[in-house]
């Protein structure tokens, strides 16, 4: 249940332009995007609509199109990742800004089964929910970065170093945007001191013990790796199938793997993760989890059988995700083929990964085919100056709050960003329930217009210090 809300008209005009946003259906594909043979308008209606709605972002701060279709091959169109530069203060510091991220692309959606059209961006009757796809992922931030860069330049406010905000066009479809503005970024030596990008919030109800809210701070993320499972062999008429038919030998390979999950393991990050969260778990967990080096393997179990969530953070996982065979119903298949889509844990690789999926599915019979494989991130330090500023900004809006690091379980453009800094973030600042979180890339995709108004403040409390 939520309570209605009345909102001061700063705020009223935020939620309008995140509504105005959300209702501009930026839908990444594959087979599209915003690339040589995508219908562009979408992107293009998204880029023409920041101008007016941001006057003073695009007043002072400097911005350029980048990556896109020139990306994708088409070197006569414009780029569609934005790159914004606010000049700091200090000129020294041009060289090491601080980067916030977003992107402006979104998963395909229809109103099936959605409780208010995906691209309707309409209120709640109360007003305090805002439904639509991309409130979340990830317009909301885009959004509430633009709002607290407008708010302080409203109030004068020039940052002591340079900032850049990167806006990401393709980043549901591991898209090459973002990688180009790396690109250019490394080209005019920047080496940025701080990258804040999506992945983790606020969450509640994630940790054994734990009753408080909680910040997580993602400061790794798994690799990513898609892997084509096939199987080939004579086909012929079903009224006279073989013992040992390629869709049943495929299936055998797919049972094999499910049966023969990767190793899980307390990694460094988890462990900083449990003795964090755990100071502020109830007694007799409380001491369990500040010494999770002696009860280590009791903690593995126990966080085993939390649930998907909370086990996908202890190994690396694996989903089959598309099945294909057959063009017939009375004939036999010529081949068999299944997706499986893999996000490898940080102590592992690409190559460790395929091997295990080698052994665990015995068959040399069933070819593998790698397809995008990107090795996990390096792990940012979870201290120094660029950390503590980060966490005192949500301190200052979510005073005592817990805050922790952990490994972030999706993949996001900032694993680009890490080939230029070692301070590299996945945090965006919202306040999310279990519930909002399982509508990301879902029906019913929404966000709690409190959680994003304090967002915005979160950000610009960041942008005051630096």
């Amino acid at each position: 249940m939520t309570e209605s809300i009345s909102l001061v008209d700063a705020d009223a005009r935020a939620l309008e332009r995140l509504q105005s946003l959300v209702r501009i259906p930026t839908m990444s594909r594959p087979e599209s995007g915003p690339g040589p043979r995508a219908d562009r308008q979408p992107f293009e209606q998204f880029i023409a609509a920041l101008p007016t709605l941001y006057p003073r972002v695009h007043e002072v701060l400097e911005r350029e199109r980048l990556g896109g279709p020139t990306a994708l091959g088409d070197p006569d169109s414009p780029g569609y990742a934005l790159l914004y530069r606010w000049a700091g203060v200090d000129a020294s510091g041009a060289s090491t800004p601080t980067v916030l991220m977003a992107h402006y692309d979104v998963v395909p959606a229809d109103d099936e089964g959605w409780q208010h059209p995906p691209f309707a961006a309409e209120l709640s009757d109360d007003g305090a929910v805002l439904w639509g796809r991309g409130t979340v992922d990830d317009k909301g931030s885009l959004v509430a970065i633009l709002e607290a860069v407008e708010r302080l330049l409203e109030q004068g406010f020039q940052p002591q170093h340079d900032v850049l905000l990167v806006f990401g066009h393709d980043e549901e479809v591991a898209g090459t945007g973002v990688r180009v503005v790396v690109d250019v970024l490394r080209e005019r030596g920047i080496h940025p001191s701080l990258v804040v990008d999506e992945g983790g919030a606020i969450v509640r109800d994630v940790f054994p013990g734990l009753d408080d809210d909680a910040a997580l701070i993602g400061v790794t993320e798994k690799g990513i790796v898609t892997l084509t499972l096939r199987v080939e062999q004579h086909g012929g008429h079903a009224s006279a199938p073989p013992p040992f038919a390629a869709t049943e030998r495929l299936s055998r390979a797919v049972l094999r793997l499910n049966a023969k999950q990767a190793p899980a393991r307390l990694d460094p990050v988890m462990r900083r993760m449990i003795r964090t969260l755990g100071a502020g778990a109830r007694q007799p967990l409380r001491f369990v989890f500040r010494h999770v080096d002696v009860f280590a393997p009791l903690l593995l179990r126990v966080l085993r059988s939390r649930g998907a969530e909370t086990t996908a953070l202890l190994r690396t996982t694996r989903a089959v995700t598309q099945l294909r065979a057959g063009h017939a119903a009375n004939a036999l298949p010529e081949f068999a083929e299944a997706t499986v889509n893999i996000r490898i844990a940080p102590w592992s690789s690409v190559a460790e990964t395929v091997e295990q999926v080698r052994a665990a599915i015995a068959d040399d019979l069933v070819s593998i085919e790698v397809l995008d494989p990107s090795e996990p991130s390096p792990v940012s330090p979870a201290e120094g100056p660029a950390w503590n500023d980060l966490v005192a900004a949500i301190h200052e809006h979510h005073p005592g709050m817990l805050v922790s690091p952990y490994t972030m379980m999706q993949a996001s453009d900032s694993r680009h960003m890490t080939a230029i800094s070692e301070h590299v973030y996945r945090f965006a600042p919202f306040r999310l329930s279990a519930e909002e979180r399982a509508c990301l890339h879902a029906k019913n995709e929404r966000i709690r217009v409190r959680s994003f108004l304090d967002g915005i403040e979160v950000y610009a409390s960041l942008l005051r210090r630096r």
